[in-house]
């Protein structure tokens, strides 16, 4: 402590400054879970980039959710986009009890058709007319549209050409409209936006039947700063406003209102929360299963994260070096010792954040690859060549797609592969 106080004194007060905001070490080796889940990928893995699914996390995160919304009697439907891999949906239908979906992609609302003929289809947003055109076109087996499809309308317009649609291919069309509770983001945003569309389809009762709303909600939990209230606030904002297009469609369109109508709503940021309010009775939920980073919020403060990406290690090269600065590079490692060791990993790129070993940081210096991405630490992570980067994706729909079939495990090991859906 003395000779730093004296060679402090020596460097001046700003190079003083300058000292303290010198990084510390922040590596860390693999905590027991990783290591173990390390050692098996090693064992059995591929040894390339790989999406790793954790059976034992996801369980635990699914039977929240199911136990959550079954004690306040809603129906839990599965968002297909943020799990999109037939086994995993399937995996997660029979755990759970249910046969609901929400789909956002016509491809994907095709695979459904095929892989799930007896489930009840809600999508998430409106299509163009053309893509639900080539849906019908494609369309074999047993799945019926017209009783366990329900189409997304936001405006007249759109209900209209999908009329147009349905009468042309003989049809009828389930309709569920798109409701603006308070995120706006399209749909009716009053009373005079939702009769008109509801007119729309009273007057087309052989092509449209009037099937539900979906209010999605997804500022309540995130998004919206805390000092323009709190995530129960919003939803009881969110929810009011949801009464009052029920309210409307309930008394002025009797002949189309039933008491068997889906009232979706719900999100995983939102899900928990519907548990305390009374008048939606369909509530989907999808990355709350897997909690990417971008999920780190305090409404899934419960759930776990079930997702990772490793991949392995392809070489170590020691202290960081620039391309033309190699004698000069020397200066990024004595100032940071996390830039004393350098390894390059299989692929790279991704919509991901480091998560283990612990102090893995990228270089912006190096800059980005998709084809051996640079990682710098400290010698403390104890990294090896062969060993496995593992990352947590910040999202799930699209992430998911990029590594080919889901690595499967449960208690620490890989117990199968499954497919994702074709992009």
């Amino acid at each position: 402590m003395k000779r730093r106080n004296f060679v402090l004194g020596a460097m001046g007060l700003g190079a003083a400054a300058l000292w303290w905001k010198k990084p510390g070490d922040h590596g860390a080796p693999y905590a027991p879970y990783f290591r173990a889940l390390n050692a098996e990928l090693k064992r059995s893995g591929p040894m390339e980039p790989v999406m790793v699914i954790d059976l034992d996390r996801l369980d635990a995160n699914l039977d929240r959710v199911v136990r959550t919304l079954a004690a306040a009697g809603k129906r839990y439907r599965i968002v297909e986009k943020s799990l999109p891999s037939p086994k995993l949906l399937e995996y997660i239908a029979k755990r759970a009890g249910t046969t609901r979906l929400m789909s956002f992609h016509q491809p994907f609302l095709s695979h459904d058709a095929d892989f799930f003929p007896g489930f009840d289809v809600l999508m998430g947003k409106p299509l163009p007319v053309r893509a639900a055109a080539q849906f019908y076109a494609g369309l074999k087996g047993g799945f019926d549209p017209a009783r366990q499809l329900q189409w997304l309308f936001n405006t007249p317009q759109r209900l209209r050409d999908y009329a147009e649609l349905a009468r042309g291919l003989g049809t009828r069309m389930r309709a569920s409209l798109e409701i603006d509770v308070g995120l706006h983001r399209g749909g009716a945003r009053d009373a005079r936006d939702l009769k008109a569309m509801l007119d729309v389809i009273a007057a087309h009762p052989q092509q449209l039947e009037f099937a539900g709303f979906m209010g999605y909600d997804a500022h309540v939990g995130m998004g919206v700063p805390p000092v323009l209230g709190s995530a129960r606030e919003l939803l009881d904002k969110a929810m009011a406003r949801y009464r009052g297009f029920i309210d409307v469609a309930r008394r002025d369109y009797p002949s189309l209102w039933r008491d068997d109508l889906t009232l979706n709503s719900g999100g995983s940021p939102s899900y928990a929360l519907h548990a305390h309010e009374t008048v939606s009775n369909d509530i989907s939920v999808g990355t709350a299963l897997l909690k990417p980073t971008h999920y780190d919020i305090d409404t899934l403060k419960e759930h776990v994260p079930a997702a990772f990406i490793a991949t392995p290690v392809l070489k170590k090269t020691g202290p960081l070096e620039l391309p033309a600065l190699e004698a000069k590079s020397r200066i990024f490692s004595w100032w940071d010792p996390n830039q004393r060791e350098t390894f390059f990993i299989y692929g790279g790129w991704w919509l991901a954040d480091y998560e283990a070993p612990q102090g893995l940081q990228f270089n912006a210096l190096f800059g980005h690859s998709a084809n051996q991405e640079i990682v710098t630490a400290s010698p403390g992570v104890q990294l090896n060549v062969d060993d496995h980067v593992f990352f947590r994706p910040q999202i799930s729909e699209a992430v998911l797609l990029q590594f080919g079939d889901l690595v499967v495990v449960r208690g620490g090991r890989i117990v199968d592969r499954w497919p994702v859906f074709s992009a």
